[in-house]
């Protein structure tokens, strides 16, 4: 079995130093049931691929098993599409093989390990039950285009239909961690099957390689259900953890819509999960945008926009701020600050505060993020946050997004009066949202352009709103704020 992995960042050949795996060599690694090899089919400055070939002996797979042949047949263990498919097999040789950029290091190039650069991967063969429209919605929420060719049984006699296999390419710009952690986890759930017992320390395994993206996955029970091989049990204490981390990382993606009681859980789809990824990107575009190297993000959570902010170099100091000690803990771990490089963990603070009162300590920074925060607070106390960032804090560019009141009649399940989330205090229409940034923008000296994020309904606008506020005076003050700053 096979899996290409191509990047076209330059220089190319610094994928060698991510996966610490030389380009000039062929590198080859036992495992349990084969073989595992390295090797390099193209490496030059402008583009590389890294193969992991994997070769699977049947009777070192079979042998003392004595758990029902997985074919349903006498020979079912030994003769079987395991040496040619990708599976868990592949799963746990990219385990092996790539432990330390599964972990997101490297001694090396520790930056361009937090760093998303554009990745092709392409597994040639890989057995997916439930068909290419399933490993569209596996992969496509986690920011990568999908292309899943199915593979005729015959190419001789197309009418005998497609094959249980697909042809799977995937391409997008991540770090390289993310992208392995995706097929660690991934790949065994399109197979739908593990070539190993399943034990209760499975689901640290799959909590640990799924952080900062499982929890808010549209397809989360099916992957947990598949990964951990249907066990219900280890599959129920998973989805608990999970929920956990959902609820914690506040604020909640668009996703956790609640179902009102009687009511059937809300319907996920992939286009609406998908909306925390766009609203993550059009934030980071505006703050690029702005110029900003210093940012905090205020209302952080569990720290999934923090994990993009860190990943892009030009944002030389990231704040995550939360009032919440646990959210906090949970960023830390979904950040693996433990595991960072002293270089890269210089560049994050974790601070905990209200954002209704005024810390000096978030003063002159670039900018700051309110992304889904402000709906969360009672009415009576938005003038307190209002004047805690817009009037003591005074970042150069202030971000804000909140839902879209209006969007809310295209979501099924979500009745009359009903908010996106019960923690929600009220959701603004696009009037109330572009009345309130004009306030604040005129009474604390900034300008505001307002807009939307995810598809623009023609009736009911965007899902989520987005407003950019940016201080009339920052260049002339910034840097005496930050010298304020930095005194105190």
């Amino acid at each position: 079995m096979l899996l290409t992995l191509t990047t076209t960042h330059r220089p190319a050949t610094d994928l060698g130093h991510l996966l610490v795996k030389h380009p000039d060599r062929v590198q080859t690694f036992d495992l349990p049931a084969g073989a595992a090899h390295v090797f390099y089919p193209e490496a030059d400055e402008a583009r590389c691929t890294a193969a992991l070939l994997v070769e699977v002996d049947p009777l070192r797979l079979g042998g003392g098993r004595k758990n029902r042949a997985p074919e349903g047949f006498a020979l079912g263990q030994y003769v079987n599409d395991r040496p040619y498919a990708a599976s868990s097999l592949l799963s746990s040789a990219l385990s092996k093989v790539f432990r330390s950029a599964l972990r997101g290091e490297s001694r090396d190039r520790p930056e361009l390990a937090a760093t998303a650069i554009p990745l092709t991967v392409r597994v040639p063969v890989l057995r997916c039950r439930g068909g290419a429209e399933l490993a569209v919605r596996i992969f496509a929420p986690l920011g990568w285009t999908v292309t899943a060719t199915p593979i005729p049984l015959d190419e001789t006699y197309p009418e005998w239909g497609d094959s249980r296999y697909v042809d799977l390419t995937l391409t997008g710009t991540l770090r390289l961690a993310d992208a392995l952690n995706h097929l660690y986890v991934l790949l065994p759930v399109l197979d739908d099957a593990k070539h190993y017992w399943v034990a209760p320390d499975e689901v640290d395994k799959l909590l640990r390689a799924g952080a900062g993206w499982l929890a808010g996955h549209p397809e989360r029970a099916l992957i947990t259900r598949r990964y951990l091989a249907h066990r219900r049990a280890l599959a129920g204490v998973a989805m608990a953890r999970l929920t956990e981390l959902r609820l914690a990382d506040e604020p909640p993606a668009d996703d956790s819509i609640d179902p009102a009681p009687g009511e059937a859980p809300v319907v996920e789809d992939v286009r609406r999960a998908s909306l925390a990824v766009r609203r993550r990107e059009a934030v980071l575009a505006a703050l690029r945008d702005s110029g900003a190297s210093r940012v905090l993000d205020l209302g952080c959570g569990g720290g999934a926009l923090l994990t993009a902010l860190v990943a892009d170099r030009r944002f030389t100091e990231v704040v995550g701020v939360d009032v919440s000690d646990r959210s906090l803990g949970l960023a830390a771990r979904r950040l693996r600050l433990d595991r960072l490089p002293e270089r890269q963990r210089d560049r994050i603070r974790l601070w905990q505060s209200a954002l209704t009162y005024r810390d000096d300590r978030l003063r002159g920074y670039d900018a700051a993020v309110l992304m889904e925060v402000v709906e969360h607070l009672d009415p009576p106390r938005l003038p307190a946050l209002e004047d805690a960032v817009f009037g003591h804090a005074r970042p150069g560019t202030v971000v804000v997004t909140t839902p879209n009141v209006e969007y809310n009649v295209r979501y099924e399940g979500l009745g009359p009066g009903r908010f996106r989330h019960a923690d929600h205090r009220f959701e603004w229409t696009r009037a109330e949202f572009a009345a309130w940034v004009d306030q604040v923008a005129a009474a604390h000296g900034y300008t505001a352009v307002v807009g939307g994020v995810g598809d623009d309904d023609p009736e009911v606008g965007a899902p989520t709103q987005m407003a950019v506020l940016t201080r009339a005076d920052r260049n002339e003050n910034t840097s005496d704020d930050r010298k304020e700053a930095t005194n105190r």
